[in-house]
Parts: structure tokens; sequence; C-alpha cells
């Protein structure tokens, strides 16, 4: 019984983490609005002069196409759709963002609030503005598109007296959910706070 190969053009999509696969190729993860998280491979991505080289960027908006029938993919072609530049802090919590997607999101059931979520929180992460708010409204999203939720309704992610207990309450959920998973982003954020 064969499986029917799936054909998908011009997905908007983030990728989220990849690595390194035979000599030439790259295995990746991405983050669809329509397909949610997807894992595929991205055939001669390492080489010099590959088209997918400078395109594959992490924290950057991608126009994605693949084709297969297994649980991995073949990347078909790869456009960019946009410029999120990041670094310092900012950079960190979108490596915190990925993380969190990576370990509670199941593979190929889309999100597309927790997609939109995340792709406004990266935008504000880019422009320096609101960064913990980002963070939080996030996280609730998150939690919520998952079925782990806070009970009541969303807070004012940018009344800044909110942030604490709302950071505490969150994480508290988000930890209990990862269950011996450390996130490695998560030590890192939380030096950076304190300087």
């Amino acid at each position: 019984m064969s499986k029917r190969v799936v054909r998908v053009t011009h997905s908007l999509s983030y990728l989220l983490h990849a690595v390194p696969w035979r000599e030439t190729s790259l295995l990746i993860q991405v983050f669809s609005r329509d397909y949610g998280v997807v894992a595929m491979v991205a055939k001669g991505a390492k080489r010099p002069y590959s088209s997918l080289r400078s395109v594959l960027a992490g924290f950057q908006p991608l126009l994605l196409s693949w084709s297969g029938s297994g649980e991995v993919k073949t990347l078909t072609r790869a456009d960019n759709a946009g410029l999120r530049p990041l670094s310092g802090r900012a950079l960190m919590s979108a490596w915190y963002m990925n993380e969190l997607l990576l370990y509670l999101l199941p593979r190929e059931e889309p999100h597309t609030a927790l997609f939109e979520a995340y792709d406004e929180a990266l935008i504000q992460l880019a422009a320096g503005t609101g960064t913990a708010s980002a963070l939080r409204r996030f996280e609730w999203i998150l939690l919520h598109e998952t079925g782990y939720g806070l009970e009541g309704g969303a807070p004012d992610f940018d009344d800044p007296t909110l942030e604490p207990d709302l950071r505490r309450s969150l994480r508290e959920r988000i930890d209990a959910l990862l269950a011996g998973r450390p996130l490695r982003t998560r030590a890192v954020l939380m030096a950076l706070q304190r300087l």
C-alpha cells in the first residue's frame, strides 16, 4: 500500500532548526503557517553555489515548497519573504521560541494563531520594542493552542506591572510540560536579564 505524495508550494514558513546531513545536505525543521512543524531534507544546501544556502536562515520569513510521502519531506524550493534582523537579547528570545515550538508541537499539525503570534513576536523583537510582552503573548498563545492554557482571558501583555507574575505562571506551566527536558536558551536568557 503506497502513501500519497504530498506537494506543497509557497508555504509561508520559518526555519526552526538545521543539522548537516550527509556531505552536501541539511535536515531541517520548519514551522509552516498551514502545515505546522515539518521535517525535510534540503538536498545540496551546503554546496557553495546552492541557491538554498543563502536563503535558509533562521528567523526570516520564507516561502517554501516541498514534496514527499514520508515523515521527512524533500525541500524543492525556498524563497525569502522578508527580513527580521535580530541580535543580542532579541536573538536569544527567538531561539527560545524555536525551542518551545520544537519541544511542544506535534509534527504536521497546523497552528495558524500560533504562527501569527510567532511572526508578530519576531517583528517586535527585530524592532527592539516590547520584548517581554512579545514573549509573554507568544507563550500564552502556545499554551492555549496546545491545550495547556491558563485559566481566564488573555491579560494585557503590555502592562509592565503584570509581567513578573505572568512570566512566573507561564514558565511554571511550560516547565511542567517539558518534564525534565530543559531548554538550553532559558539559562542564557536568565543570565542576560541579570545584566
